[in-house]
């Protein structure tokens, strides 16, 4: 299955982004982000499956938690940053 990141810029955000996600039905997991994509601190994702990732973002937008950066995790383990 292919997975999708949101980056938080910490880990309040994280859990504010995952509560937000969770409340809408969508499953959201907090994890800390691969060293490959953590950059400038950010040090925890939210994890949400492909199939949810467009409605996770309507519901980012509308709750103001928009995301820095978003990332495609796919299944060989390799990621790549998604525009937004």
């Amino acid at each position: 299955m292919v997975y999708y990141l949101i980056v938080c810029r910490s880990l309040t955000y994280a859990q504010r982004t995952a509560a937000a996600l969770e409340r809408a039905g969508i499953t959201a997991r907090i994890l800390r982000s691969p060293k490959l994509i953590d950059r400038e601190g950010c040090s925890h994702s939210v994890k949400v499956a492909e199939r949810s990732l467009t409605n996770a973002l309507v519901i980012l937008n509308r709750a103001g938690l928009t995301p820095k950066r978003i990332f495609l995790q796919a299944e060989d383990g390799g990621y790549r940053e998604v525009g937004l």
